[in-house]
């Protein structure tokens, strides 16, 4: 039986990453707060 987290980096990076919050306005949002640290 596969396990139930089968890890794929660009799907992570495609749903989670820089260019996906790009699109919405979350890090608008962030720099307006002054985040130190956009995104991970």
């Amino acid at each position: 039986m596969k396990r139930t987290y089968q890890p794929n980096n660009r799907k992570k990076a495609k749903k989670h990453g820089f260019f996906a919050r790009k699109e919405s306005n979350i890090l608008k949002s962030r720099r307006n707060k002054g985040r130190k640290v956009l995104c991970k």
